[in-house]
């Protein structure tokens, strides 16, 4: 379907892609993986066309058609439904054509097309793939221009799932959707007929979706049969056996005695490429100071509480007690109250109305995505260190700013020269400076490779701190976090399950209240025990599914339907209890507060668009 033939591009000095050649099959859906700036967007800028290469060739068959979420969000006074069936550009034509066609013949062709185009069913696909993307039908028939610009980004996804194309190309498709919209476009690719390409950080959406992984690495394409895990495991499996030959080649030149074979031999070496030498690039952990004093439990108490803006609350009746080592991950749509929660435990906003307790001294680290475009361009990671230690000897501050992942003329870089991930380590490095008690992290992946997500996993459970983690990553909340909270229709709860439950919640059944919600997770708690002692298929799995050793409806390891193993819903407070359990998360709002269950997640409600 697509073949990429001796491709070359360089991006002034700087050679991106390097004589490639690789062929992706027809309906494949592909990976495209690699590190920050190893030149995957311009891979797909040069295969839609945008980009011209210095050298090479790309060829699909003609006249496929190849769909791609344009950079810029859409506008205007067009509602959300005609912008979404206005990108089927044959079935607009046709039935433009069809109210002024006179032509008896040309009608009956014009309705033959229509059927086999299944025309008639548009709005309901649209509208369908809009709800799935967190659009109810209300937000559908409003304008574009009332939603902001990460909303419009939905909504040409959306788009360019409908016109269903021969070739999908999405360059991080997640980042601007919460875990709600994230687990429906992984089932939605799943199933997708179109050859897709699609960039990701997300291993999780990779192994789900993906049956071939494509690694861009020094400018060179490899294509590996599976999802992520298994080019991992094939990879390092390549690079021992590439390791190995060096080391054998090495042994020889060095053993290599005067007989003239053996001087013969080693001329015909020298006229061999020698093997290539393995270098993984390093990847800098994320290196955090320890909490500056421990305080007694619990640091923040909330009893029916409110939080908003303004009159307009957003969140009410929250109850919340925190305790110093509480690692809670928040769920819900977007638009449900996550950040305004976020904000509210941070210090960030008053409440309302209700009791608030915090600590005395509490120290609370506070990441948020948006604060990236709030990092003073002029300045440099060196300088903002050295607002934090003033009057410190310079060598101090540049220890300090190396521990940050910025040493020796890193350090210098103008902070618009760093790249969205640097950015977002310097951020989180200043959260934390000063050993923060608390740490709320908004967000932290949307600008971070595979590795460094890993990473960051380490660095979170490490951490000796209470965390509260709002993500669409599914495996970094699964790593750290031990509560989960749900957020739906203005409340927050404990979620009394694990995201293999809200995801099959969020799959299965159409947006609740907060009541059918409940209702809903009491049924598949109670189908759930019943399937472990009756050895039926766990609801909403297509496999029967066993719970691990341990046995008990919340103890042990869970196995899952991707092979992968779940953590233990409340593992220990230890640090090795955390490199299994960790963070809890935040699903969403009810009926005017914030949900919150024990290691569970429940099903999301529509967001507020507002």
């Amino acid at each position: 379907m697509l073949h990429i033939n001796s491709l070359t591009y360089r991006f002034g000095e700087r050679l991106l892609i390097d004589d490639a050649t690789v062929a992706l099959p027809s309906g494949a859906r592909v990976g495209l993986v690699g590190r920050n700036g190893a030149g995957k967007t311009t891979l797909v800028r040069l295969i839609r066309g945008d980009l011209s290469p210095q050298s090479g060739a790309i060829s699909m068959p003609k006249g496929a058609r190849v769909g791609s979420v344009e950079q810029e969000a859409p506008s205007g006074a067009e509602t959300l439904i005609d912008f979404v069936l206005s990108a089927d550009v044959e079935r607009e034509a046709l039935t433009a054509e069809a109210e002024n066609a006179s032509d008896p013949e040309r009608i009956a062709e014009i309705q033959t097309r229509l059927v086999d185009i299944d025309a008639h069913s548009a709005p309901a696909r649209a509208a369908r793939i809009l709800n799935g993307l967190g659009f109810d039908q209300a937000a559908q028939n409003r304008a574009l221009s009332e939603f902001s610009g990460g909303w419009r980004m939905r909504v040409a996804l959306a788009a360019v799932l409908f016109s269903a194309p021969d070739v999908l190309l999405l360059d991080e498709p997640t980042n601007y959707l919460d875990l709600e919209g994230v687990l429906w476009l992984t089932d939605y690719l799943k199933t997708c007929p179109a050859t897709i390409l699609v960039i990701s950080h997300d291993r999780d959406l990779i192994d789900d979706v993906a049956n071939y992984v494509l690694h861009l690495d020094r400018g060179k394409l490899t294509l590996w049969s599976g999802g992520y895990t298994s080019f991992e495991r094939q990879r390092r499996e390549a690079q021992a056996l590439q390791g190995k030959a060096i080391r054998k080649q090495e042994r020889f030149r060095a053993k290599a005695s005067k007989a003239a074979q053996a001087q013969s031999r080693l001329k015909m070496l020298a006229r061999m490429e020698p093997i290539a030498a393995v270098v993984d690039e390093t990847v800098l952990p994320f290196k955090w100071p320890p909490i500056t004093r421990r305080l007694s439990p619990p640091i923040v108490t909330m009893e029916k509480v409110s939080a908003g803006y303004g009159e307009r609350t957003v969140l009410s009746r929250i109850d919340l007690t925190l305790s110093n080592d509480d690692r809670i991950g928040l769920l819900g749509a977007n638009g449900n109250g996550k950040s305004t929660f976020a904000k509210l435990v941070g210090g960030r906003l008053a409440p309302i109305s209700g009791r608030m307790v915090r600590a005395r001294r509490l120290d609370v680290g506070f990441f948020a995505q948006h604060q990236i475009d709030e990092l003073e361009p002029g300045g440099t990671p060196y300088s903002h260190v050295a607002e934090r230690m003033s009057g410190e000897p310079e060598s101090k501050i540049r220890r300090r700013a190396a521990m940050l992942g910025f040493s020796a003329s890193r350090a210098d870089t103008k902070v618009d020269r760093l790249s969205g991930g640097e950015k977002a380590r310097l951020l989180m490095g200043l959260a934390t400076f000063h050993g923060p008690q608390l740490l709320i992290l908004d967000e932290p992946t949307n600008h971070l490779d595979i590795d460094s997500r890993a990473e960051l996993i380490e660095a979170i459970n490490d951490y000796e701190g209470a965390c509260i983690l709002v993500s669409h990553d599914r495996r970094l909340l699964e790593a750290c976090v031990d509560r989960l909270w749900l957020g739906a229709n203005g409340t927050g709860k404990p979620f009394d399950g694990d995201l293999a439950d809200y995801r099959r919640l969020v799959l299965g059944q159409a947006p609740l209240t907060c009541g059918e919600a409940q209702a809903g997770l009491d049924s598949l708690a109670a189908r759930t025990r019943r399937a472990r002692t009756q050895d039926e298929p766990l609801p909403g799995s297509p496999a029967p599914h066993r719970r691990g050793a341990g046995g008990g409806e919340r103890q042990g390891w869970r196995g899952a339907e991707d092979g992968r193993p779940r953590r233990q819903a409340r593992g220990p407070r230890t640090r090795a209890g955390r490199e299994r359990g960790g963070v809890a998360g935040i699903v969403g709002t009810c009926g005017g507060g914030v949900i919150v269950r024990r290691g569970r997640s429940r099903p999301h409600s529509p967001p507020s668009l507002c």
